[in-house]
This record gives C-alpha cells, structure tokens and sequence, in this order.
C-alpha cells in the first residue's frame, strides 16, 4: 500500500531532483532549469552530501558531475547502487567529458545515461523527462503485478485484459529503453547487443565479415549555434531518415547521442562493398535539406572497421571506429577511414599524455619562456610574448607544438591558460618591485576560445590580477583567428570586458584561418599578428608579399596596429618596415627566453640587431 501510494505522489508531481556538482554555476543553471519546469530540486556540492542526501531523501532522479575533487561521480554511482535504499534511483551523468572511453565507464558505474556538456536545456530536459517517466512506468508495472497476485483468485475473467496490459507496458519500456526519443532509432545499449551477437557469430564462421561505420556530422555546431537547437533537433531527424534510405537490407544505424551515428553492416562480401557503402552515403548526404524556409548543407565524416573475429568486446570496435573517424576528419571533411592498428596506439598515446599533462599541473613542471616584441620605428623593446614550456622530468625541455594541440581538445587547455596567466602576473608583480618595468611594456599570453562561454572567466583573470596588484595595461590576450570566428558572439562580450580592464587583444597566426571582414571590424582588436609563414624570404615571394602588405592595409583602415612574426633576417626586417608595419619578433632580435635571460636582457641598453 506503501508503495502504491508513493506511485500516486510522483504522478502528482513532476518529480523529486537531486543535482550533484562542484560547480555552483551550474547548480544553480540547472536548478534554475529545473525549477521552472516545476519539479522539486535539491543540489549539494560533492559526492560525500550526495551519498548522505539521497539516503535520507531518496530523490527520483540523479544528475551527477563526474570530475569534482573529493570522489568523483564514477564512485559515488557505484556507492549508491551498493546500497539497497538508493540502488534504484536513475543516475543521468553530467560531464564536459566526451570519449567513448568516458562514455562506457559512466554506463558500466550504473548510469542510465550520459549529458556532455556544455548542456542544451531542451536536451536536459527531454532527458530528465523520459527517465523519469520510464521509472513511474516501471513503479506502475510493479504495483500493477502486486494487485494481480491479491485479485487473481476473485478476478479470473479479467486475468487476460490485465496480462495484456502488462504486456503492453513491458514492451514501450523495452522501446524506451532501447531507443533514442529524438530520431526513434536503435540507442547504445540495442546497438552493443547486436554488436555483440555479431561477433559471437563472426567466431563460430571464421569466413565472415562484418563493417561497423562511425558517423560524424560536419558543421552540425554551427546549426546549433546560429539557428537553435529545435532546428537542429529537426535536421538530426531528417539526417537519420536519409541515411536509413542509404543502407542495404538487414543494416542497422543507431544514434549513439548528438550528431554521432553508427551504422552496422553485416556480411559483407569484402571490404570493397564497405566502402562503396560509405561512397554511396557521403553522395547522398550532399543533396541538401529542405527544413521550412531553410535550407541545409551538411557533410559526414566516417571512420570504418572492417570486424573480424578477432574482436573481443563490442566497445573495442566503437573505440576502433571512434578513432577512425577522427583521423577522417583530420583528413577534411565528408571524408572516410578505414581502421589501422596504428590509430590505435596513437589513441593510447594521446591518453597517456593527457594524463601526464594534468599530472605535470600538479607537479609544476611548466615554465615560461619570453621572446621580445620590437618596434622597427624607434629600434626598441615594446613588450614580449609568453610561451609556454614543459620541464619534463624524462625528456627535458619540450615546446608546446608538442601538447598543446591535445589540450586544445579539453578541458586541461583552460587549466593551462590561467598557470600562464597566473605565472605572467607574479613576473609582472616582482619586476615592477625590483624598478625592472622601465617602459610601457606588455606581456602578450595566448588564450583559448574556450574559454569564452565560461561564465566565470573574467572574474578568475579579476581575481589574480587584484591578488598580484597588476595594471591591466601591462597585459595583452592573444586569441587565434579560428577561435575568433568559432565562438564570435562570446568572443566579442568577453573582449569588451578584457579591453574596459587595459588589456589589448591580439589576433594570432592572421591570414591562416576564415574569418570573415564583415565580423572583424566588431571585435575590440588592437593588433593583427601576421603568420610566420608569410614572412619567411618575404622580399623573394611576391606572393607573400601582397597578403602581408593587403593585411597591412587592412590594419591600417581599422585603426589598428601589426605584429609580423618569425622574422629572422635584416632583409626581411627591412622589407616589413617599407611595408609600414610597426611591431615584429622573430629570431634576428631574440629566440624565447627564460624568465633569468629575459631580466638580462631588460637590463641591456639595446639589442644587438640594431647594428
């Protein structure tokens, strides 16, 4: 009777909400979210409270971060299904955290499924909704069997009616549970079964051959971010239903969450026909797509494994396929792969260095070194760039073309970024203490676009520059042009706010991306650093010559000033300055310095290019 009447409670109510992360911006984002949908919320900051609040309060439904300092959400998942109070309550996980790898761990912990942030309300809430509607199914199944073990006796005539019934529950939560709500194809968990039934098979005939494709839509963000996520919802269902059409009898395509898609064809006569398949569905994904006033371009990247018995896990053909893709989309776009084993140790090896990367965080093995910026106008210093570098403790000094492109692809370039920043503001404090700081010089730091959503991040860059009593003004933030564009309504909110602070803003490597001239003039940019590679024997490359003297130009009807990079010899200096640009560093006036060389040099009445 109990239970029957908490069955009753949650239909009339939303449902009980227990949000755990460390993070109080986005407790109070999803809280907020929540809310306004009116179910109940709780939050608490940990893990500790979590396994505490959910065994007093035993709420419906779980979202849990997966990185917070004291246990992370893997553990606390575990704990809570250990324990006979808790072991039912949905866990959803919530996690910056994106690899397939991330993806099965949380699953095989216990949770029933996987939000990557940076979270899309609309999703969060479809998500929130279907599990907790799957658990008052499930709850309603329960209390529907208990009434028909008390009445079967005295209700013969209606056993039938209420078995078919249950039946009919049975089989939407089986649906539910193995289908993905937005597009209505296979989810993960059918896909893995059928995965594994295929390699069963696949060892008991040797001779067979199977191919698992991983799909990845090209530009699907930008949809996402210019014409929002309901639009976008819409293209992904008619993606799925082209690709359907694309596929052979007996294929299976399933959405493994966002714009990614596997497709499973089963034996195959070689890998010939794979890729004929693959050929077939990049041709077809060029037609575009009509969506109400809209019209849609799109392309996919595919990574394609050719199965074989050799395979144990079904999770090792997605990590496989995974990676795959990937290096398809290295390659450029809607284009396909087909699995070496070699990606295989490349994946491993980008994961041991990340690993080593936020150990060496820990362990303060990173260093800056500084190269001056002159202006050709007076011969003199004006500021330097910081770069970072890496004191390894096995293979000494390694510069960041090495581990910087893999930071870039998480979190850890963020954690980065602020070690520089924190390290550039305690130089900038002690010089000005020792009366080093003699002209209005700058340290220029680069910064990563993603940075730009975070809601926290100028008042971090705040808080150190209060904590080390640094003028703004001695700063400049590099941004690269890619970054720029990607994330350019963020990027120019952030910028006002760094430039009302003094701090001048840099565009990096300028002349390598595709920024548009239509978006450039809204930026608040002092300064276009022009790419090395237009530099090198500029006065021998008419070519080069124009695009450096075009960005010029371009500065100059901008109101804003030129750094050229990489300049190594006089010829080139000489060539720059004819030009009319003002600003240059490169190895004919100084290679990176660390912090004790660079004092020296501060100290030096004029560097020796002048001679």
């Amino acid at each position: 009777m109990t239970r029957h009447r908490k069955v009753l409670n949650m239909a009339e109510r939303r449902g009980d909400i227990l949000i755990v992360d460390d993070k109080p911006d986005n407790l109070r984002a999803l809280s907020a979210l929540l809310t306004e949908k009116q179910y109940k919320v709780r939050s608490v900051i940990s893990g500790h409270l979590a396994l505490m609040v959910a065994q007093e309060a035993q709420p419906d439904l779980i979202l849990l971060d997966i990185m917070m300092p004291d246990m992370n959400g893997y553990d606390v998942c575990q704990q809570l299904k250990l324990r006979e109070e808790t072991a039912e309550i949905p866990i959803i996980f919530l996690s910056a955290l994106d690899t397939p790898i991330d993806k099965v761990r949380a699953f095989k912990a216990g949770g029933i499924d996987f939000i990557t942030k940076p979270f899309h309300a609309e999703e969060v809430i479809i998500r929130v909704d279907t599990q907790l509607k799957l658990k008052q199914a499930k709850q309603s199944l329960q209390s529907m069997n208990a009434e028909l073990e008390q009445r079967v006796r005295k209700r013969t005539a209606q056993l039938e009616n209420e078995i078919s019934e249950r039946r009919k529950v049975q089989e939407e939560l089986l649906h539910q549970a193995l289908h993905d709500t937005l597009t209505g194809l296979p989810n993960r968990a059918l896909l893995m079964k059928r995965l594994k039934m295929v390699l069963d098979d696949a060892k008991d005939h040797q001779d067979s051959q199977f191919a698992v494709f991983f799909l990845d839509c090209d530009r699907f963000k930008l949809v996402n971010d210019s014409l929002g996520h309901s639009v976008g919802d819409r293209l992904l269902i008619a993606i799925s239903r082209r690709l359907e059409a694309c596929l052979p009898p007996g294929s299976m395509i399933a959405r493994l969450g966002g714009d990614e898609f596997i497709i499973l064809l089963e034996n195959i006569s070689s890998p010939d026909s794979a890729i004929a398949t693959a050929k077939s569905i990049q041709q077809d994904m060029k037609i575009p797509f009509q969506l109400e006033n809209h019209e849609f371009s799109t392309s996919v990247s595919i990574g394609i494994v050719i199965g074989h018995s050799g395979y144990e896990e079904p999770e090792h053909i997605l990590r496989d396929a995974d990676a795959t893709m990937y290096e398809a989309k290295e390659a450029g776009k809607s284009c396909y792969c087909i699995f070496d084993p070699k990606m295989h140790q490349l994946a491993l090896n980008r994961f041991s260095l990340e690993a080593e990367l936020r150990q060496a965080l820990k362990n303060d093995e990173f260093t800056i070194h500084l190269q001056p910026i002159i202006d050709l106008n007076i011969n003199g210093l004006c500021g330097f760039e910081a770069l970072i570098r890496w004191q390894h403790p096995k293979s000494g000094l390694i510069k960041p073309g090495a581990f910087m492109p893999l930071a870039e692809e998480s979190e850890i370039v963020e954690l980065i970024d602020f070690w520089v920043l924190k390290r550039v503001c305690q130089l900038i404090a002690s010089w000005m203490s020792r009366q080093l700081l003699q002209i209005p010089l700058k340290i220029s730091i680069n910064f990563s676009a993603r940075h730009f959503p975070k809601a926290d991040f100028v008042q971090r860059l705040d808080d150190l520059l209060m904590q080390y009593g640094v003028d703004g003004r001695h700063l400049s933030v590099e941004i690269t042009e890619h970054g720029l564009m990607r994330q350019a309504e963020d990027a120019i909110r952030i910028l006002e706010q760094l430039r009302d602070r003094g701090i001048s803003i840099s565009v990096d490597d300028f002349g390598t991306g595709y920024s548009s001239l239509s978006y450039l003039h809204r930026f608040p940019i002092n300064t276009l650093k022009i790419d090395r590679h237009f530099i090198h024997n500029l006065e021998a490359q008419p070519q080069n010559a124009a695009i450096v003297r075009a960005i010029i130009a371009l500065a100059d009807s901008l109101d804003i000033s030129t750094i050229a990079e990489g300049v190594e010899t006089l010829a080139e200096r000489d060539y720059l300055t004819m030009l009319g640009n003002q600003f240059a560093q490169g190895y004919l006036f100084a290679r990176p310095m660390d912090v004790e060389a660079t004092e020296v040099f501060l100290l030096e009445a004029q560097p020796t290019y002048t001679k």
